[in-house]
């Protein structure tokens, strides 16, 4: 079991920043109850720009708001840079050593992630060794930022009067927040297959034991499919997106023949995202030539799309399940709506920022953080 080292009171605030929702929570845990201190949520118009001027406000509007009116202690916060600006790209490399390295963050890995070596910040994980040919290489994942829009978010926390204490990535707050059933002895090889469904990123994750292998942003998600569905119902992106909120809900006023629509004018983008994803495991497959992951577990708002998980079934042949980040926490003093989808699997980032405020060891360490942060 995940040994969480929480205070009673003023641990850090997990702020998952998405491009639909803001999420906030906070954890504690005396002896063996874990709760769920405070939680909230607000919708943010997401035909807003991410790192944009207007875009900030309506952050930092939103964020004060539920510092205002929910039981947040402290001002602590781990909050997590948008999917956009975060750039990734898995490379093999002959060696290890850190000089090395530089020198290829600054030939090759920057020019391709379009970032300039000697100003902005790059964090990687040496995922294994793999073999190409007869020659036995490192799989190297490399993430990188400008160093503008890392300084920028960050000043947009300060704004709001909250106290980062550490910035954190998708794919590091998604992993963290499974590790806690990956903390057994048997699990050191265990290969376990993780997935973000999002508005604008699916965020594939695949780990072995307590290290991270493989990472990819797949730039297809909920959003796509709210456009389709706008496409061809004749209607603006609001309404359909508004729409297929409703449907996801069980909302019973809508008819039959609307969700069959809705459903074939989303089913090429669902059968392609099932295919990319699909197409990670036999990435993985043949890179490492390891051990066949059990299941999958799937995150985000996208997860409770059934259309979706039917294509992932037919196209991965594995277990599939949904996430539940929260399962044993006691949600007495949070207001969860747990009617429709009590998984609550959307709030799985949201908890892997809260739990990086108390392990204080990002995915991503070998370089030093900038302004007092790690990616």
């Amino acid at each position: 079991m995940l040994e969480f080292l929480f205070k009673q009171h003023g641990s850090p605030i997990g702020l998952d920043i998405g491009h639909t929702m803001i999420k906030m929570i906070q954890l504690s845990q005396r002896g063996e109850n874990r709760r769920v201190e405070a939680a909230d949520q607000t919708r943010i118009d997401s035909q807003l720009e991410v790192g944009s001027d207007l875009w900030r406000e309506a952050v930092t509007e939103a964020v004060g708001q539920m510092l205002h009116r929910s039981r947040f202690a402290g001002r602590k916060v781990v909050s997590c840079l948008p999917g956009d600006v975060v750039k990734i790209k898995s490379l093999r490399v002959d060696s290890l050593e850190p000089s090395e390295i530089d020198a290829l963050i600054a030939a090759e890995v920057a020019p391709r992630l379009g970032l300039n070596p000697h100003t902005d910040e790059f964090r990687y994980t040496v995922a294994g060794s793999v073999f190409q040919g007869e020659q036995m290489k490192n799989e190297v994942i490399f993430l990188g930022i400008s160093r503008e829009q890392l300084a920028a978010h960050i000043a947009m926390l300060e704004r709001v009067g909250l106290e980062p204490v550490g910035i954190e990535t998708i794919p590091g707050a998604l992993f963290r927040s499974f590790q806690a059933t990956l903390r057994r002895r048997e699990d050191k090889e265990l290969v376990s297959v993780f997935v973000d469904l999002g508005t604008k990123y699916t965020t594939v994750i695949i780990g072995r034991g307590q290290s991270v292998v493989f990472v990819k942003q797949i730039p297809l998600a909920g959003q796509q499919f709210n456009e389709q569905v706008a496409g061809r119902l004749g209607i603006s992106l609001e309404e359909a997106t508004d729409l297929r909120g409703r449907l996801l809900e069980g909302g019973p006023s809508i008819d039959a023949d609307t969700v069959r629509v809705v459903r074939d004018a989303m089913s090429d983008s669902v059968e392609e995202l099932a295919h990319e994803i699909s197409l990670c495991f036999k990435y993985y497959a043949v890179t490492f030539r390891g051990q066949r992951p059990d299941e999958a577990v799937f995150a985000g708002g996208e997860a409770y799309e059934p259309a979706l998980m039917e294509a992932l079934k037919r196209h991965l042949g594995m277990p599939i399940r949904i996430a539940e980040p929260l399962r044993g926490f006691d949600l007495s003093r949070a207001d969860f709506d747990r009617r429709c989808h009590p998984e609550l699997c959307e709030w799985t980032i949201a908890v892997g920022l809260a739990l990086r405020g108390f392990e204080q060891v990002g995915l991503l360490t070998e370089r030093p953080p900038l302004i007092g942060n790690e990616l």
